[in-house]
C-alpha cells in the first residue's frame, strides 16, 4: 500500500523525477553526439593516412595543431607547400580536415572535375556556414548562380551609365572633395561606396540610397561572415545550437521583406496583369531574379526574393570591397603609377566617354588591378575549394575520400617564381606587357582566370559576378584618379585570422581634390 501523500509532495516528487529524466537524457545525447563525432574524426583520420600531414596526425595533437593554425596558417601552409610542392598534403583545422594542393596538373584536375565529383558550391555551404548565416534555401536552390552569369552580365553595358552615377553621388556624400589633405578610413568608405554602387543595379533608385538599406546590408555581409567564423571553429553537432542564438539573419531578412515587400508585390502584380514584359519594368537584379523564377511557385515569395537579395550582396560587397581597398592602399602607396593611370583613362574616355566599353580598353589600369590582387588581394592560403560527393582522384593517383575538403594553395600559387619573375615585386604593368605578345591579349586580362592566376578561381565554376566585380573597379579607381589625388606612407599589413586575410580595416588613405577635377 503506498504511503498517503498530498497534492503539493506529489507535484514536488514529479519535478524532481522529470529534471532528472531530462539531466539524464541531456547526458545520453551529449554522449552519444560525441561518440558519434569521435567515430568521424577517427574514420576520416584513416581515410586521409595515405595523404602527408603538416604538423601531426594524433587524435589529440592534431587538435593541438588546428588551434595553432588560426594563429600561423601562413607560415604553416607555406611549410607544407615547400615540403609538398606540385603534389597534396593535408592539415587539421577544427571542425574537418583540408586537403591542400598545388601546381598546374592539380589545378587542372580540379577545374575539370564535375560538379557530381567536386562541388564547390557544397564547399562554399561550408565556409560560409550559409544555411545558418543566410539561408538553406540559397544553396538548397542557386538559381542566382545563373542569374548572375546571364541576364546580369549581359546587362552591365547597358546600366553602366548609372552604377557610375552612383559612384559620383556616393563618393560625393564619403568624401567630400577639399583642397587640404583629410585622412579617410579607406575599407569603411569602401563598403559605403560599393554597396550603393551595386544596389544602384540590384534594386536602383531610391532604395540603393537609403541609408538604412544599406546599412542593412552592410551589416548582413559582416555579421554572416563572422559568423561563419565561429561556427567553423565547432565541431557539427554544436553549430545548428550555437547559430539559433548568434546568428542575426531572422532580423535581417524580416527587415529585407520590410524594405523590398511592396516593391516585390508590385512588380508580382505587374506581371499578372501585363505579362512579364510589363510597362516600365526596371532593368535590375529584382527583375532578372523574377524572371528566373517564373513557374516556381516557391521562389516568388517576397522572404524567398529576400532572402536572394541579401545573398547576391554578399557576394559583391565583400569581395569587390576587399579587391578596392587593397588596390586603393596600393595607389596612394605607388604615386609614380598615377600618371600612367591618368593619361590612359583621359585618352580611353575622350574616345569612348565613361563606358563599359572604354573599361575594356583600359589596358594599364587592368594590369595594376590585376598586379594588386596578386600580391596582396588573395583571400587567404585557399583558393578553388571544393567538396568531394564521391571518392576522387588525381592523375597522379592521389585519392581523396568522399566528404573531404580540397583546396588549392591560391596565395603561394601567386608569390612562385615558377609562375611570376621576381613574386615579391609590385610591378604594375606585369600584365599588361605580356598582353602585347602574339596571341596574349585576352589570356592576362584580370577577368580570364588560368593555372596561375586563381584570384577569382578557375574552370567553370569560377567567380560568376567577377565580370561586374572588375568593371566596377576600374570605374571606382577611374573616378579617383580624375578627381583625387591619394597618399599613404606605405601599403598597410595585411589582418590575418585562420586561412583568411583582410586588407587593414583601421589604415586611413589621404585624399585631397585634384588641381583639376573631371
Amino acid at each position: 500500500m503506498l504511503p498517503s501523500m498530498n497534492l503539493n509532495e506529489y507535484v514536488n516528487l514529479v519535478r524532481q523525477v522529470d529534471k532528472a529524466l531530462i539531466l539524464h537524457s541531456l547526458g545520453i545525447t551529449i554522449v552519444l553526439l560525441l561518440a558519434i563525432q569521435f567515430r568521424k574524426v577517427l574514420t576520416t583520420r584513416a581515410k586521409l593516412k595515405a595523404i602527408p600531414t603538416v604538423g601531426s596526425s594524433g587524435i589529440i595533437t592534431s587538435w593541438i595543431d588546428a588551434f595553432k593554425f588560426v594563429h600561423h596558417a601562413k607560415e604553416i601552409i607555406q611549410a607544407g607547400h615547400q615540403l609538398y610542392d606540385g603534389s597534396a598534403f593535408k592539415v587539421p583545422l577544427l571542425d574537418k580536415w583540408m586537403v591542400v594542393v598545388s601546381g598546374p596538373e592539380k589545378i587542372n584536375d580540379i577545374r575539370k572535375s564535375s560538379t557530381d565529383q567536386l562541388s564547390f558550391m557544397d564547399a562554399n555551404v561550408d565556409q560560409l556556414q550559409t544555411d545558418y548565416t543566410v539561408s538553406r534555401s540559397i544553396s538548397a536552390d542557386p538559381y542566382h548562380v545563373e542569374v548572375i552569369r546571364g541576364a546580369f552580365t549581359r546587362n552591365i553595358a547597358a546600366c553602366f551609365a548609372d552604377v557610375q552615377d552612383e559612384i559620383r553621388a556616393a563618393f560625393s556624400d564619403h568624401i567630400p572633395m577639399t583642397e587640404d589633405w583629410i585622412e579617410v578610413p579607406a575599407y569603411q568608405a569602401a563598403l559605403q561606396i560599393i554597396c550603393r554602387a551595386s544596389n544602384r543595379m540590384f534594386i536602383g533608385l531610391p532604395l540603393c540610397r537609403n541609408q538604412e538599406y544599406i546599412d542593412l546590408n552592410i551589416n548582413h555581409v559582416i555579421n554572416a561572415f563572422n559568423c561563419a567564423y565561429v561556427l567553423n571553429l565547432l565541431p557539427d553537432f554544436l553549430k545548428p545550437i550555437v547559430a539559433f542564438f548568434t546568428t542575426p539573419r531572422r532580423r535581417a531578412v524580416a527587415k529585407a521583406e520590410e524594405f523590398l515587400g511592396q516593391n516585390i508585390r508590385e512588380r508580382l502584380h505587374q506581371e499578372d496583369v501585363h505579362g512579364k514584359d510589363w510597362p516600365g519594368k526596371p532593368n535590375d537584379m529584382l527583375s532578372w531574379l523574377l524572371d528566373a523564377s517564373k513557374g516556381v511557385k516557391e521562389r516568388r515569395t517576397v522572404r524567398e526574393l529576400s532572402i536572394e537579395m541579401l545573398g547576391v550582396n554578399i557576394g559583391a560587397i565583400h569581395t569587390t570591397t576587399t579587391a578596392f581597398t587593397n588596390a586603393l592602399f596600393v595607389l596612394a602607396a605607388h604615386p609614380e603609377c598615377v600618371e600612367t593611370l591618368r593619361t590612359e583613362v583621359e585618352s580611353v574616355t575622350k574616345e569612348e566617354g565613361y563606358t563599359k566599353a572604354a573599361m575594356g580598353k583600359m589596358i594599364q589600369l587592368d594590369s595594376f588591378l590585376k598586379e594588386t590582387q596578386r600580391l596582396y588581394g588573395d583571400f587567404g592560403v585557399f583558393g578553388m575549394k571544393r567538396k568531394a560527393r564521391k571518392d576522387f582522384a588525381f592523375s597522379d593517383g592521389t585519392v581523396i575520400p568522399a566528404g573531404t575538403q580540397v583546396a588549392v594553395v591560391s596565395w603561394c600559387t601567386h608569390l612562385d617564381e615558377k609562375n611570376y619573375e621576381d613574386p615579391l615585386e609590385f610591378k604594375p604593368w606585369r600584365f599588361s606587357e605580356r598582353r602585347k605578345q602574339e596571341g596574349e591579349g585576352i589570356r592576362h586580362q584580370m577577368t580570364t582566370t588560368s593555372l596561375d592566376f586563381i584570384f577569382f578561381g578557375h574552370g567553370r565554376s569560377a567567380c560568376p559576378g567577377r565580370f561586374f566585380a572588375v568593371n566596377e573597379m576600374k570605374a571606382l579607381m577611374c573616378y579617383v584618379l580624375m578627381n583625387f589625388d591619394v597618399k599613404i606612407d606605405k601599403v598597410p599589413p595585411s589582418m590575418w585570422f585562420s586561412s583568411e586575410q583582410f586588407p587593414n580595416q583601421s589604415s586611413r588613405v589621404s585624399f585631397r581634390k585634384r588641381s583639376y577635377a573631371a
